[in-house]
């Protein structure tokens, strides 16, 4: 088991930035692929960016590429997802997430992880 909590959400303008962070308790955080995902009012949740247990090069939406860095803190059992040249369309509910154990699948679906934290609103204005 892993609990997850985000934190670093807001309202910013365009071009802005923000650094959200995902805090993990629990079980042996370097096990786990983390991922970031986000939900727009009436829209599906969407993968946004993850760094797989196994390290290596993250990966990002290509909505995102170039403008959102995922960072892992192992011994802050902690992720950070590095927002910048933020965009109105950048506006959901951004939600972080742990993968079962040692994971080896695909994760850029939502179903691929176990592990939910409670969403950070991030509000980009025009």
């Amino acid at each position: 088991q892993v609990q997850l909590v985000e934190s670093g959400g807001g309202l910013v303008q365009t071009g802005g930035s923000l650094r959200l962070s995902c805090a993990a308790s629990g079980r042996a955080f370097g096990v786990y692929t983390i991922g970031w995902f986000r939900q727009a009012p009436g829209q599906e949740r969407e993968f946004v960016a993850a760094h797989s247990w196994r390290g290596g090069r993250p990966d990002y939406a290509d909505s995102v590429k170039g403008r959102f860095t995922i960072s892992r803190d192992s011994a802050k059992n902690t992720v950070y997802l590095q927002m910048n040249s933020l965009k109105p369309e950048d506006t959901a509910v951004y939600y972080c997430a742990a993968s079962p154990p040692y994971y080896s699948g695909s994760y850029y679906s939502a179903t691929s992880f176990a592990y939910w934290g409670q969403g950070t609103q991030v509000t980009v204005s025009s």
